[in-house]
């Protein structure tokens, strides 16, 4: 798979990054060593971890997720050319109180070179921002271990649009967020789209994503709070992130119903192209040329998710601003949640991004 550059970092890394903060909650050490080796031989190199992961789990302190990496890279010491390792600091108190100071950066970083057998760390992220820490502090901190090489280049996550770009504004050349991460997916969308995704674009900065499958439930293994039962997720405290993504889908297809969105099973039959009539009747997936058409919209520009099926695909209309947590950014034409079934795979995503 052909790397893309990740904005102006310098690092080029393929278009799908591995979430490690599972390991050592649901995946152990014999497990982690096989996921992470069939990603790197299918030509993937993104590897995104943090020194939180996975405290959250009953016995657990942080940097269980490190140690499984470094543990790997101890293991294939080969490995370590082959991928971009990215982890956090920032999420949990340093030695002094506070997340993002001085003190806290440097003894993190320390902490996680040590975890994960390396001697720099290639994407270094602010977990999230620290109101009681200066931006100039933060940045100073950075750009010493820029300068140690110790990390290659630096970003941040959860960032505001307002805070990113006190950041940006205060940076040296040597101490400038490359790369922000913020949540984003089909049914969380609006803390990125707008004033945050314009800024990156406006800026050059790389965006990866998290909660990319909205912590499993568009992937179709939890269709009702049933399947949360004896499950991992069902059972331990939420990890990361305060919003509480586990239930955030049931939670738009909660409010879609309550806004009587209609649930566009089928497209309607007079927006259908001939082209598209003679692709269901052969039992073969349509392929719609005006996407906002197949949910009975009319403006060309709207985003619109597509899930496919054997023969058949199915997606969601929603009128625009009915459903605040999965509105879309364009033509009244909208989707909160597709119908996932086992055998459905997500074929098509156009997010309105470069």
């Amino acid at each position: 798979m052909d790397p893309r550059p990740l904005g102006r970092s310098g690092l080029r890394i393929a278009p799908l990054v591995f979430g490690a903060n599972v390991f050592g909650w649901t995946v152990d050490q014999a497990t982690a060593y096989e996921l992470l080796d069939r990603f790197v031989d299918s030509g993937l190199n993104a590897i995104d971890t943090a020194d939180v992961y996975s405290r959250w789990v009953l016995g657990n302190k942080g940097g269980e997720s490190e140690t499984m990496i470094g543990n790997w890279l101890k293991r294939s010491p080969a490995r370590r050319q082959q991928i971009a390792l990215i982890t956090k600091v920032g999420a949990a108190p340093g030695p002094d109180g506070r997340g993002l100071s001085a003190q806290s950066i440097a003894a993190g970083v320390e902490a996680s070179l040590r975890r994960l057998h390396t001697d720099r760390i290639d994407l270094y992220l602010s977990h999230r921002p620290d109101a009681g820490t200066p931006i100039e502090e933060t940045l100073r901190a950075y750009e010493a271990l820029i300068r140690a090489g110790k990390v290659r280049a630096i970003g941040s996550s959860n960032s505001t649009a307002a805070g990113l770009r006190e950041a940006l504004e205060t940076a040296t050349a040597q101490s400038r967020y490359e790369v922000e991460q913020p949540e984003y997916n089909l049914c969380e969308r609006g803390s990125f789209e707008g004033p945050l995704r314009d800024l990156c674009i406006s800026e050059d900065l790389g965006v990866i994503v998290y909660y990319s499958l909205a912590s499993g439930f568009l992937s179709g293994k939890y269709r009702s709070q049933a399947d949360l039962t004896n499950r991992a997720r069902g059972e331990a405290p939420r990890p990361a992130h305060p919003g509480g993504a586990r239930c955030r889908g049931f939670r738009a297809r909660s409010e879609a119903r309550r806004s009587g969105a209609r649930l566009a099973h089928r497209p309607r039959r007079r927006y259908r192209s001939h082209r598209e009539r003679h692709h269901r009747r052969a039992g073969r997936q349509p392929r719609s040329r005006n996407a906002a058409q197949a949910v009975g919209g009319r403006a060309p520009n709207a985003d619109v998710y597509l899930l496919s099926g054997t023969p058949s695909w199915r997606a969601m209309g929603l009128r625009r601003g009915s459903c605040k947590t999965s509105r879309m950014k364009a033509g009244g034409a909208g989707l909160a949640k597709c119908q996932l079934k086992p055998e459905w795979r997500a074929s098509s995503m156009s997010a309105g991004l470069p």
